[in-house]
């Protein structure tokens, strides 16, 4: 295929911003093919690694939030969960439907994705990538361009939309050649390898696995809630308390309507925040305060307490 017909060939490439979708955006562009990179928001990740990326990279990007619908499949997911709160099968699958949406509807020729065969136990196991490819209707038809040379040819490779000898061929959780290929097409900024989605914390899936157990109506302000503070709860009434200054000057920051705010006066420590009726929360709120409040001494301990009307 000639050069002046590659260069209408489009790829819409699920981007995170990391070295291996810039890498995977690289590789696809050096074949003459026009590039769009593809970054969902949720409650739990924004684009603002994917933006910072694309624009030093010079890579068109584009945005959708899927909030609502990534929720629901971290409440109820079909294919499990990895060490935390984060089922990620579920996920790319969910974020390769709504590629596909996008690519029908704005022509892209194919969707692509910067994923490295073994490279996440959970997601991106040689199984895995079968399922997802299977359940979201596109067998064969979402090039991997890092790991290409040692996963099935795909449709676009077959048909010489994309040179398959052109492509890339790693595997495993080394970044050994991924760092290589940076220095060889010029990437000098990256974001280091990092543990990836808050979902996969700990301590951040417990306090989730409680709001999930403990709310009905979980609103956006509860989960964002969930990243700072000690949590307490009373059936589904709650306090946080803030651990140092910025998480108090946070949490007067997040209050909301309804909610009522605690703090000592005149004296250092936390900030309670209390959501939730429950007449026994105000008094439970001045406990924890005095208990991680750490230079009371032998002062008589006062409180201002503020409603968010």
């Amino acid at each position: 295929m000639g050069k002046s017909k590659k260069k209408k060939i489009k790829a819409l490439l699920l981007f995170s911003g990391g070295l291996d979708s810039i890498l995977a955006a690289k590789i696809l562009a050096r074949q003459g093919i026009r590039v769009t990179a593809f970054t969902l928001t949720s409650h739990f990740f924004d684009a603002g690694q994917a933006k910072k990326s694309a624009e030093e990279n010079n890579i068109q990007l584009v945005t959708k939030d899927f909030s609502k619908k990534h929720l629901e499949i971290v409440k109820n997911p079909c294919y499990g969960r990895g060490v935390g709160m984060n089922p990620c099968v579920d996920c790319h699958l969910l974020m390769i439907g709504e590629a596909k949406k996008i690519a029908a509807r704005e022509k892209y020729n194919f969707i692509a994705t910067g994923e490295v065969l073994g490279q996440r136990p959970m997601s991106q196991n040689f199984e895995a990538l079968k399922i997802i490819e299977r359940e979201a209707g596109l067998v064969g038809k979402i090039l991997r361009p890092l790991s290409a040379k040692v996963l099935p040819e795909t449709e676009m490779e077959k048909s010489g939309m994309v040179d398959r000898r052109k492509l890339i061929g790693i595997s495993g959780r080394s970044r050994k050649e991924q760092i290589g290929l940076a220095k060889k097409y010029g990437i000098k900024n990256y974001p280091s390898p990092a543990g990836g989605c808050i979902l996969t914390d700990k301590e951040y899936s417990r306090k989730l696995l409680d709001l999930l157990e403990k709310v009905k109506n979980i609103k956006s302000s509860d989960l964002a809630l969930l990243r700072i503070g000690r949590h307490f709860w009373n059936g589904p009434a709650k306090i946080i308390l803030g651990r140092d200054h910025e998480e108090n000057l946070a949490l007067k920051k997040m209050a909301e309507k309804g909610d009522i705010l605690l703090e000592l006066k005149d004296l250092p420590g936390p900030l309670a925040l209390v959501r939730g009726k429950n007449k026994k929360m105000i008094e439970l709120a001045k406990e924890k305060i005095l208990k991680y409040s750490k230079k009371l001494k032998n002062k008589k301990p006062e409180f201002s307490v503020l409603s968010q009307d």
